[in-house]
C-alpha cells in the first residue's frame, strides 16, 4: 500500500514546531522513508531505505538519534520487541488517541496498531505497581498471525 507522505509530513512539521523542535530535511527524510515502507523497519535497514531514495549514505549513529528524535515527538513508535520502527498511524490526527498497542504478525511480520481505552491502560499500570514493580512504557506488542495469515 502506498502512502502519500506528504499531507503526513506537513502535519509532522506542525508538530514539531509546535514543540519548540525542528524537523530537519535529514529527520523529514528519514520519517518518509518510514511512513512509505510497507512494513516496520530497522535502523540499519532504513539506512539502505535513505541511501536508495537519496542517493546518500548516513551513519548507523545518526539514523539512531534521529529515530530517537521521532519516538520522543510520538511521530514514530519503536518495536521494542523487533527492534524495529513504524510511523505512528496518528500522526495526522488533532484529537487525543488511546495508548497504543501493536498487533504484530509472526508469518508476514505485519503490524497493525490500535488503540487501547486509556483507562484499561491505567488499571493495568494501578495493578502493576501495587505489585511494586514501575512501567517504563505502556506500549503492548502483541504477536499472532494476521487476517492474511490465518
Amino acid at each position: 500500500m502506498t502512502v502519500n507522505p506528504n499531507p503526513i509530513l506537513e502535519k509532522a512539521k506542525t508538530t514539531c514546531a509546535e514543540q519548540g523542535v525542528k524537523l530537519t530535511s535529514k529527520r523529514e527524510n528519514v520519517l518518509a522513508c518510514i511512513i512509505s515502507s510497507d512494513e516496520a523497519v530497522s535502523p540499519y535497514e532504513l539506512a539502505e531505505i535513505y541511501k536508495e531514495n537519496f542517493g546518500q549514505s548516513m551513519p548507523a549513529m545518526s539514523v539512531y538519534r534521529i529515530l530517537d528524535f521521532l519516538v520522543e515527538l510520538t511521530l514514530v513508535h519503536k518495536l521494542t520487541s523487533a527492534n524495529k520502527y513504524i510511523a505512528c498511524s496518528h500522526i495526522s490526527c488533532s484529537h487525543s488517541h488511546r495508548s497504543p498497542q501493536f498487533l504484530i504478525c509472526e508469518n508476514c511480520q505485519s503490524v497493525m496498531e490500535v488503540g487501547i481505552e486509556n483507562s484499561v491502560m491505567e488499571q493495568l499500570k494501578s495493578s502493576v505497581e501495587r505489585s511494586g514493580f514501575v512501567l517504563t512504557t505502556q506500549q503492548i506488542e502483541l504477536k499472532g498471525l494476521c487476517k492474511k495469515c490465518q
